[in-house]
């Protein structure tokens, strides 16, 4: 229904306009002020929308503090857990692959290293070293693509001895003894700078030498020619250095029985050099010398070799584990 009112009918009173008239800028202040009081006075550019957050009775320029999480009330002194390092055993060890300056091998000499377990975080241990050669035509990087550092990280977590295994590369590995300037370079050179440069123990009981095939061969060379070096000789598939084979009788009989190594010795029953390395294992039997002598199945390659990688570690370390 629509409401016609004459505009002429409507009736102002001049007093009842004026009093309002007097009113409306005193509750306009009023409002003003109550909003002042609360700080809630938005400008046109400043009006909350959806999602704004309204900061009550604080300074127009405070920000709000970081976030803290809710303290508990049955504990309010408690304090966030910290997530714990992850155990260094399970983080395993590292290998390095470097290098020193040598004289005598005219130009560097290359290596690879393996550091055990919580080698970094625990500063104050120092341990055994042993010494792994490569077989001929291969490189420093042989024994640790044939698993030893996992074994060797595998075996530690066990609990063996934690160790240093140390791979030199020869360069010269078609030369002999005589022109291969490879034993002055590991003898003069790689072990100080090993025993000067990493926590081990450097003494005789706790350095061990062993190889491969030809590495084989250096590793009884070394441990013939400086038995006060070295206080344990693994040949693995031994291959009896030319030059050695006519005086190993005689370094055998030069050495004290106090200074004898132990001796490891193992080879594929198919293994074409397993004549040779029998040869030198009757010398032994000869002189009563203690030696633990295998023959396994297998030929002369990688994968024999890595077969027995385990076995062979666990040999090195039980050395440690009763000294």
């Amino acid at each position: 229904m629509e409401l016609n009112v004459p505009y002429s009918n409507i009736k102002i009173d001049p007093d009842r306009l004026f009093r309002l008239a007097r009113l409306v800028p005193l509750m306009l202040l009023a409002a003003l002020s109550a909003c002042a009081r609360m700080n809630m006075v938005p400008t046109a550019d400043e009006t909350p929308g959806m999602g704004t957050l309204i900061l009550m009775n604080s300074s127009p320029t405070a920000t709000m503090p970081p976030f803290q999480p809710p303290i508990s009330s049955s504990n309010p002194t408690s304090t966030p857990t910290l997530t714990p390092e992850p155990d260094c055993l399970s983080l395993g060890g590292q290998v390095e692959a470097t290098s020193i300056p040598s004289q005598n091998m005219n130009g560097p000499l290359q290596f690879h290293i393996y550091l055990p377990p919580c080698y970094d975080r625990d500063i104050s241990r120092h341990y055994p070293v042993l010494y792994l050669i490569h077989g001929q035509s291969f490189t420093d990087d042989q024994w640790v693509r044939l698993g030893a550092a996992s074994t060797a990280d595998k075996l530690i977590a066990a609990g063996t001895p934690p160790f240093i295994i140390v791979m030199p590369f020869d360069k010269y590995h078609y030369r002999q003894p005589a022109t291969d300037p490879f034993d002055e370079a590991v003898i003069k050179e790689l072990i100080p700078y090993i025993d000067t440069s990493y926590r081990t123990l450097a003494e005789r009981p706790f350095r061990a030498v062993g190889g491969l095939s030809r590495g084989a061969g250096w590793a009884l060379h070394f441990a013939m020619t400086y038995p006060e070096l070295f206080g344990a000789f693994g040949g693995h598939s031994l291959a009896i250095l030319d030059e050695d084979g006519p005086r190993l009788r005689r370094l055998l009989d030069a050495i004290p029985p106090e200074e004898m190594p132990r001796i490891f010795m193992d080879i594929g029953k198919d293994d074409g050099l397993r004549a040779s390395a029998a040869r030198f294992e009757s010398m032994l039997t000869e002189r009563e010398v203690p030696h633990e002598w295998y023959l396994f199945p297998g030929v002369h390659n990688e994968k024999y070799w890595a077969g027995h990688v385990e076995e062979y570690l666990k040999w090195y370390a039980d050395g440690w584990r009763q000294e």
